[in-house]
């Protein structure tokens, strides 16, 4: 059976809830309210103005694939699934949902066994999922030729291999180093949701991971690295016209 399809609430939905919310701070209601700018435009994205070259604001994916480490098992199904669809090769390496490197250790420190449980404290294994980021999405902004892009119907965030020219800025620019890289054709590659049926959840024998309704996990998901990339000064200075500190 397929994954289910989801539905996302309206952008201004969500805004109204956060005027309401008094909890809500100052960056979470302007990252909010930027994707109700978005939700509104008639042509789904907001410009930027006051550059010769505008940024434009990427839609909120509408779905995200999340994981419960209690329930994994370290099968790595959900890698070669990943691969056999998108790629047509068997290649955990380059899968977008990545087991392997925390099988053994965990995202932040070497895991000691069921005695001293690693630096988590709990001994499980972490699925590492692309968290499909709202804007500003670090991968995209990064990227000097735009390659990283919206895809109805899920609104992911996806690689056009068209545009990318395989320098791996997304790579170092993604805190979580989701971003994958097809070797075979010099390209990078990330999660797309599988179009709204991911293989991943497909194929996971323990029901470890599930495809949901969006929701944000950049706060809540510590980083792995400090992202090294830097952002092409023409975006930058777009930017601004927004982000202004």
């Amino acid at each position: 059976m397929g994954a289910q399809r989801i539905k996302q609430v309206a952008p201004e939905q969500a805004l109204q809830h956060a005027l309401k919310d008094p909890s809500v701070s100052r960056r979470q209601f302007l990252r909010i309210s930027g994707i109700s700018i978005v939700g509104m435009s008639a042509f789904g994205s907001c410009v930027a103005t006051g550059t010769t070259k505008p940024v434009l604001f990427m839609e909120q994916a509408q779905g995200i694939v999340i994981a419960d480490p209690s329930r994994c098992v370290g099968c790595r199904r959900c890698e070669l699934a990943c691969t056999e669809f998108n790629d047509g090769k068997a290649q955990p390496s380059m899968s977008r949902v990545k087991i392997s490197r925390n099988l053994n250790f965990g995202p932040k420190g070497v895991y000691g066994g069921l005695q001293t449980q690693g630096n988590w404290g709990n001994g499980l294994i972490i699925q590492d999922l692309c968290k499909q980021c709202l804007h500003p999405v670090p991968c995209a902004n990064a990227c000097p030729n735009d390659a990283i892009v919206v895809r109805p119907p899920t609104n992911a965030r996806v690689v056009d291999e068209k545009k990318c020219v395989g320098c791996k800025m997304c790579q170092r620019a993604c805190p979580w180093e989701m971003m994958s890289f097809d070797a075979d054709k010099g390209k990078a590659t990330k999660c797309f949701l599988c179009d709204g049926e991911p293989r991943c959840v497909e194929a996971c024998p323990a029901g470890a991971l599930s495809y949901v309704a969006w929701r944000d996990l950049t706060d809540k998901v510590p980083p792995r690295i400090v992202p090294t990339a830097v952002m092409p000064s023409e975006k930058a200075a777009a930017c601004n016209e927004c982000h202004k500190r």
